[in-house]
């Protein structure tokens, strides 16, 4: 599930994750659930991830993983974080899986959010970190890749193999663009 405030580009980035295209211009906020599924093939294995916009009100202990997301152009997105994750582990699942996502960093011109200030807050919750953009593509399908890697290894625990690490994954993996760094 895609969990955010209004305007941060959940439904961009559902979008540009399974149809690889970019919703452009202004619309109106999700009002329903809109559903989207996509087969990735993780380390040989099929792995389906079915993946929907939050909706006020609907964190759903049926949620595996949560992308939560803020716009690097609005600081009340990224101030409203952490009331975030206190509804998410007020009404999620204990061992969901959780990464925190800096989104729109292709509108570096109108950044008012520092990467860092985005990783200092993901250390301080201990959850992987990493900026997108739904508009260029950067970092959308490691973003999903590595929630499924997580969901993979988590439904699959056998005995011989490492235990994946989200973190380390994401921080090896992750790309940055010189241009929209602050």
């Amino acid at each position: 599930m895609l969990v955010g405030d209004s305007g941060v580009g959940k439904t961009c980035l559902l979008v540009r994750f399974k149809d690889g295209a970019f919703l452009a211009g202004s619309f109106i906020s999700t009002v329903g659930i809109d559903f989207r599924n996509k087969v990735l093939t993780v380390d040989g294995v099929k792995v389906k991830l079915q993946v929907c916009p939050h909706v006020p009100g609907s964190i759903s202990l049926a949620a595996l993983a949560l992308l939560l997301l803020y716009d690097v152009t609005n600081k009340a997105s990224f101030d409203n974080i952490q009331a975030w994750l206190t509804e998410i582990h007020e009404y999620a699942q204990q061992d969901v899986v959780l990464m925190l996502l800096g989104n729109k960093v292709d509108s570096a011109q109108d950044r008012v959010v520092k990467r860092e200030d985005g990783e200092k807050l993901a250390k301080e919750y201990g959850v992987p970190f990493m900026e997108t953009s739904a508009k260029s593509g950067l970092n959308v399908e490691l973003a999903f890749t590595a929630i499924a890697k997580e969901l993979k290894h988590r439904s699959m625990k056998l005995p011989n193999e490492p235990k994946f690490k989200l973190h380390d994954y994401v921080k090896k993996e992750v790309r940055g663009s010189g241009c929209c760094r602050s």
